[in-house]
């Protein structure tokens, strides 16, 4: 999953149709996020600092990487008996898999990456009001009403337009995430893990594993160019635009999700 998401966020539809057409379907939170083991370390510095350092090119320090991220995964698909896997990564996640495609290709049998990027300093930034709700849009506290007002706030931003949210539905889960976990601190390490592993594109040419990008029209966090820079990088990537979705993953886009990633396994399952 993405930045700051917990796995409660992959649609339940989703996971079934996969685990109907025959998959073992195994998804789990990312370190510092969900129930999975928190970091004990700080950030310094004001995260608009650092994405100026980021913007720059300059190094930036951090409690740990992508390619830490990437460890976890190795050692989750060790400890599962998993030598090889199809892999779909959402956002963050998406970078999570190109480093894993990259650096342990035998471990990849496929690699799906939906709305995400090379983390190049030089794509266009998220449109402002974007950003703004990123950083809280002004809601200030930790209580449960605060963290719900950011939550709903920032889907709206982010929302397919085409798609528009069920709000009530959203603020369930947003509030069910909220008493399954909540890590403030823990999203600003992962952010600082994105900004501090820098630009992915020597590796995103590193990989072989059949690759399947599909990016949104309308993203207004990682915008539609990320998409084609990765096309342009990736040897023998497919890419698919969705037109009509932002950053998010809406019902009404499952089906047709979930059919081009499972049509993604079966040509890399097919015999050379």
């Amino acid at each position: 999953m993405g930045l700051g998401a917990q796995m409660t966020l992959w649609p339940e539809a989703m996971l079934e149709r996969y685990a109907r057409a025959g998959f073992r379907v195994i998804r789990y939170d990312n370190r510092d996020i969900g129930l999975s083991s928190e970091i004990e370390a700080s950030v310094d510095g004001h995260p608009v600092m650092a994405m100026a350092r980021f913007r720059m090119g300059l190094k930036l320090d951090a409690p740990y990487t992508l390619h830490d991220h990437v460890r976890d995964a190795v050692g989750l698909m060790d400890a599962l008996g998993i030598q090889s896997a199809h892999v779909k990564g959402v956002s963050m996640g998406g970078m999570i898999g190109q480093l894993l495609a990259a650096t342990h290709p035998r471990r990849v049998r496929s690699l799906a990456l939906v709305m995400t990027s090379n983390n190049s300093p030089r794509m266009p930034l998220p449109k402002p009001e974007v950003i703004w709700w990123l950083q809280g849009g002004g809601v200030k506290g930790h209580d449960e009403e605060a963290a719900v007002a950011r939550g709903l706030g920032l889907w709206k931003r982010i929302q397919s337009p085409a798609y528009p949210r069920d709000l009530v539905e959203t603020e369930r889960h947003i509030r069910a995430d909220y008493h399954r976990s909540y890590r403030p601190r823990g999203i600003l390490r992962q952010m600082r893990a994105i900004l501090a592993t820098g630009d992915l594109s020597d590796y995103s040419r590193r990989i072989h594993a059949p690759t399947l990008i599909l990016h949104g029209t309308a993203d207004p966090l990682i915008r539609p160019q990320a998409a084609r820079r990765l096309h342009r990088l990736i040897p023998g990537v497919r890419l698919a635009w969705i037109r009509g979705m932002g950053h998010d993953l809406p019902d009404e886009l499952v089906n047709r999700i979930v059919d081009q990633t499972i049509a993604l396994t079966r040509r890399a399952d097919e015999p050379h």
